[in-house]
């Protein structure tokens, strides 16, 4: 007889029940050879992927955007213009070693700011920073202490600048996120982005020296100069490389496709200068870029996550006409950037409504809520929420307001308690006055019924001792009895006031006369 073994069967049943269940997707991150990376998205600011992001690293030459950050605003502000032709000083050299990036720009030298501003950004020339912070700040310690300044209102906690090029490393540092807070400002400013997405440049001549031409230093941009074409990327644009030992190789770039606008930044890379004997030939902060765009391009879309055509929630509207509900909702469809793998079912809506506001009449397009959306764990904004017709008041219900209102004041609710207390108290001494007044009745009544009794049997008594008397009197002496007692009737008859005689004509009533006077 076959012996059967329940566990292998078991663990066969659950590899197969494993293989048919669909699995959840779960977006991977991507490997990226970079000490510290961020990935934002600059329509909203959503940082979509960061390591080490809040890690205090040396930037080298990323150090010049915020040079140029600087140098675009004197420009807006009219400190000076593109035309302005500036002679490089004696300190132009100041910091930089003998194998530093450079523009061969010499002490004494006269060029356009312009020309100094794009060997800043394109060929990373060290001196140009120094030439352009002595121009703007009158020297290149007052222009470092500007640019901490200006790191500072930008909420760049983590940076702290000791020249204009980035050559310094001990005590010169920054983070990628500050670097993100930095590029997403000088971004914004027109002339610096044509700068830095500059493929080829020439320099105008200048009195010591002939044009100098040079090609960006981003090989996400360009087929030639030193990296050839072999990073180039489609959608790129701009901003910086930048290289020391220390450092190693950094980037920022931005790039846009399928209406996503997308910044990159990689830092601590490896590449020639850096590597081993057994360098591959890679440039690491081109590929780790690249690889992070992929990455977003491959699996990010912008959806429509609320519509306000679908999208209502009803809300009571106080002394509104009607049945006094309404709908609210949203200014506007939210469309937001999420991973492909997401579903209408991970959306998820937190609707907070402004109590306080629902109030008629209220008109068309007040701002009433707001609805906040999240999905995979992740807040996605806020949207505020409007009445979409005008909200008409009740003037009934607007009454009743007015009534409640009236008794819930303090000194109504007071008076009202002091009415109450009278009411009772009175109520409680009509009752109290009644109870004594039916007792005293009760009382009285049985006090005239022992006296009408003990009158009855005194009565009784005089007939028969009358009676026994006049038994035993001759008749003579009866009559003259009688004679007496008719005359003290009348003589007592004639005492009643004729009024009450004239008015009391009942014999009993006669009698409780005469019983007063007895």
């Amino acid at each position: 007889m076959k012996k059967i073994r329940f566990f292998p069967l078991t663990l066969l049943l659950c590899l197969i029940l494993s293989c048919i269940t669909p699995a959840a997707f779960a977006l991977d991150d991507p490997e990226l050879p970079a000490e510290a990376v961020l990935l934002a998205d600059l329509d909203t600011g959503e940082i979509l992927y960061e390591k080490n992001m809040d890690e205090r690293r040396s930037p080298a030459s990323l150090t010049k955007i915020m040079t140029g950050l600087l140098a675009v605003e004197a420009l807006d502000a009219g400190q000076c213009t593109m035309d302005d032709m500036v002679t490089a000083g004696q300190d132009c050299l100041t910091g930089l070693a003998e194998d530093s990036s450079t523009a061969g720009i010499v002490p004494g030298e006269t060029m356009s700011f312009r020309d100094l501003f794009y060997c800043a950004m394109l060929h990373s020339a060290n001196e140009t920073c120094n030439v352009i912070g002595t121009y703007l700040a009158g020297s290149i310690d007052a222009f470092v202490e500007r640019m901490n300044e200006r790191a500072m209102e930008l909420g760049c906690t983590d940076t702290h600048f000791l020249d204009t090029n980035g050559l310094s490393n001990e005590g010169h540092y920054t983070t990628a996120h500050d670097l993100y807070l930095i590029t997403r400002e000088a971004i914004k400013h027109p002339e610096f982005m044509t700068a830095v997405n500059t493929v080829y440049y020439d320099t105008a001549a200048t009195n010591v020296s002939a044009p100098r031409s040079m090609y960006n230093s981003n090989a996400l941009l360009t087929t030639g100069g030193y990296y050839g074409d072999k990073y180039l990327y489609d959608g790129a644009a701009g901003v910086k490389t930048g290289y020391t030992r220390a450092a190693g190789y950094c980037l920022v770039s931005t790039a846009q496709r399928n209406s996503i606008n997308a910044i990159a930044i990689v830092m601590g890379c490896k590449g020639q200068l850096n590597s081993d004997a057994n360098w591959d030939g890679r440039f690491y902060n081109f590929d780790a870029s690249i690889t992070l765009y992929e990455w977003l391009f491959d699996n990010f879309s912008y959806r429509t996550i609320l519509e306000s055509a679908t999208f209502g929630e009803k809300v009571h509207v106080d002394l509104a006409a009607g049945d006094g509900m309404t709908t609210l909702r949203p200014q506007g469809d939210v469309t937001v950037l999420l991973p492909n793998d997401v579903t209408d079912d991970d959306i998820e809506t937190n609707v907070t409504v402004f109590d306080e506001k629902l109030v008629a009449p209220i008109k068309a397009g007040t701002v009433l809520g707001e609805v906040r959306v999240s999905a995979d764990g992740r807040d996605y904004g806020t949207i505020k929420l409007v009445n979409n017709l005008d909200i008409e008041m009740s003037r009934i219900e607007y009454i009743k307001l007015c009534v409640r209102n009236f008794f819930a004041q303090t000194w109504v609710k007071v008076i009202i308690v002091i009415i109450i207390l009278i009411l009772a108290a009175y109520f409680v001494l009509v009752a109290q006055y009644r109870r004594l007044r039916r007792k005293h009745l009760r009382e009285r009544r049985r006090s005239e019924a022992r006296r009408k009794t003990e009158r009855q049997k005194m009565r009784e008594r005089q007939r028969q001792v009358e009676a026994q008397y006049e038994a035993s009197m001759s008749s003579e002496a009866r009559q003259r009895r009688r004679e007496r007692a008719d005359a003290v009737d009348d003589e007592r008859y004639h005492k009643i006031d004729p009024k009450e005689r004239r008015d009391t004509s009942d014999f009993d009533e006669l009698m409780n006369k005469f019983d007063k006077y007895m």
